[in-house]
This record gives C-alpha cells, sequence and structure tokens, in this order.
C-alpha cells in the first residue's frame, strides 16, 4: 500500500533517496518554433547524478524551512514520490505559486502516484491563496501529457527566473 505525508526538513537527505530512481528514457520533446508547438525527436536518458541528488535534497529542506510544502509517497516504507510548492506568491495577476518539483521513481510511474501528489500540491497552494500553480516542467513528450491530464496549459506570463534555469524546459499554469 502507498502511504503519503507531508515531510519535515530533518527527514530530507541523500538516505531518504536510496531507493528512488529518477530516471526517464526520452525520446520526443516539445519545442517551440516559430511561436508553434511542435514534437522533435531529442532522444536521452535523464538520469540524475549523485550532485543532482544532493542538490534536491538542499532545495527541498530549503522549501520546508522557508514555509513551502514537501509531500511524499511511500511504499514498503521507501520514498517513491514527492511534489514541492514554493510559498511565495508571484506573478501580479496570476498569483502563481512554483510547483518547484514532482518526481515519481520510475519503477512506481503510471500508477496515480503523480496525481495523487500534484492534487495535494493543488490543495496546500487554493490555502496559502494562490490561483494558479506555475510550473517549470520538463518538455519530454510523456512529461506533457501528465501535465496535459492535469489540466495544466501553456503560462500566460512566462516567469524569467524560470526560463533562465531551464530554457528548454515548457512553462505551464494550472488553475487552483
Amino acid at each position: 500500500m502507498i502511504r503519503y505525508r507531508e515531510l519535515g526538513a530533518d527527514e530530507i537527505d541523500r538516505e531518504l533517496f536510496q531507493s528512488f530512481v529518477r530516471r526517464q528514457v526520452v525520446t520526443k520533446c516539445w519545442r517551440k518554433e516559430n511561436g508553434t508547438w511542435v514534437i522533435k525527436d531529442i532522444p536521452f536518458v535523464d538520469d540524475w547524478s549523485e550532485e543532482e541528488y544532493q542538490t534536491l535534497t538542499v532545495c527541498l529542506k530549503n522549501t520546508v524551512s522557508t514555509g513551502g510544502f514537501v509531500y511524499a509517497a511511500f511504499y514498503d516504507g521507501r520514498l517513491k514520490g514527492v511534489v514541492s510548492v514554493e510559498p511565495q506568491v508571484f506573478g501580479e495577476e496570476q498569483k502563481y505559486l512554483d510547483l518547484s518539483c514532482i518526481h515519481v521513481s520510475e519503477e512506481m510511474r503510471g500508477q496515480g502516484i503523480g496525481k495523487t501528489l500534484f492534487l495535494a500540491a493543488k490543495e496546500w497552494a487554493k490555502k496559502k491563496g494562490g490561483r494558479k500553480l506555475y510550473i517549470s516542467a520538463h518538455s519530454a513528450v510523456e512529461s506533457q501529457a501528465f501535465y496535459k491530464a492535469m489540466g495544466c496549459v501553456e503560462a500566460q506570463a512566462y516567469d524569467k527566473k524560470h526560463t533562465e534555469a531551464e530554457p528548454c524546459d515548457c512553462q505551464l499554469e494550472c488553475e487552483i
């Protein structure tokens, strides 16, 4: 059985991700060309390095310590999914809250964990006064299909901080 709960900063460390596999085989990605979204053949394997796991733990600890939301899915006591939302509202008109990460371990995808995590993030953001989640998402076709199924659309206003960090990511928003 999968169990879900909010995480505290003291729980977030590299050991938490010991049984977590952030690997994604990508064949096609969305790219914007001349104002139109098209699917391009861009094959690669997204497999996190030790440094990327370390960076994620630092970011998640910061999210919790600044009043944000980190919610996780566990199977047999092992982390299998995580979502985070930053606490600061931004974007004058949109009242965005940043969904800073959502990841499901490779072997557990397709079982509804991502949906449950995403809905928990939306609920938390709504309680914090947000109107929309802002998502800087991987452009892989499969990743974008997940967000579309969750009701996300291209962001009305792009946040400069996100587009500078990962220019190939798709900037999305989702009504809360």
